[in-house]
């Protein structure tokens, strides 16, 4: 995601009918949300496409920082957002039209940084770790005892984490296996040049398309109804499968 305070717009191209009301909100993560040709792109953003063509809706994505993106979803009606984790704490502040994405994240680091090598979260010691603001993996590692501006650096986005790491101004980022190659090219560093070196297996999660809580109850039923016709579809099993 491009630093900034004004959110940049990018059209999303599906046909139906036009939902003027309707906003999606979402953070520039690859593979999930990337940006090509000025156009949001991804794996989890062609689901979303796909749902919404079902559902004949057209829309338009905003890319915002995790934060930003997630108290507009919380604080607007006719607002949808991805890829958003579902969990205790947010079940009831949302209406949860269904999965987009699959992730198995754990501890990235330079591949230079051979030093590292933890078996453990426990045998982290005084590494320090970029997790994104109100991201998920932010809130269960606080919940693990890790303090900011200690154990955890703050970022907007995803980007930003993983630009910290290779300033090595961080150890370690939270990011999924699959992820590594295409953030190496997007980043423009050489291939092979961070490992991913310890699954953590409570931040395994589907991610989701959601509705902010006070969304037409009409307009959440044509989405839930939609999502369940793509569920049928190669596009979303091999997204969901680890497959792109």
């Amino acid at each position: 995601m491009i630093k900034r305070a004004v959110a940049v717009l990018f059209a999303l191209s599906v046909i139906g009918v036009e939902a003027a009301s309707l906003r999606i909100v979402t953070e520039l993560s690859p593979p999930h949300q990337t940006v090509e040709n000025g156009r949001v792109a991804g794996v989890s953003t062609q689901i979303v496409e796909a749902t919404l063509q079902q559902a004949g809706l057209q829309s338009r994505i905003e890319v915002y920082p995790w934060a930003r993106a997630f108290y507009i979803a919380t604080s607007v009606p006719n607002v949808l957002i991805y890829n958003i984790a579902r969990t205790a704490e947010r079940e009831n502040e949302f209406h949860w039209i269904g999965p987009v994405a699959n992730y198995r994240l754990g501890l990235v680091r330079l591949a230079e940084r051979t030093d590292l090598a933890p078996n453990h979260l426990q045998d982290l010691g005084s590494a320090v770790i970029a997790v994104q603001r109100d991201d998920f993996s932010y809130h269960w590692l606080k919940q693990q005892g890790m303090r900011v501006g200690k154990e955890l650096q703050l970022s907007a986005d995803i980007l930003e984490s993983w630009r910290l790491l290779l300033k090595g101004k961080v150890d370690y980022v939270i990011d999924d296996e699959a992820a590594l190659r295409l953030m190496e090219r997007q980043l423009v560093q050489p291939q092979g040049s961070t490992r991913f070196v310890l699954a953590i297996p409570q931040l395994e999660q589907k991610t989701y398309l959601a509705a902010s809580k006070d969304t037409d109850p009409a307009l959440v039923k044509k989405l839930q109804q939609a999502h369940l016709q793509v569920q049928t579809t190669a596009l979303y099993q091999n997204v969901m499968a680890g497959r792109f």
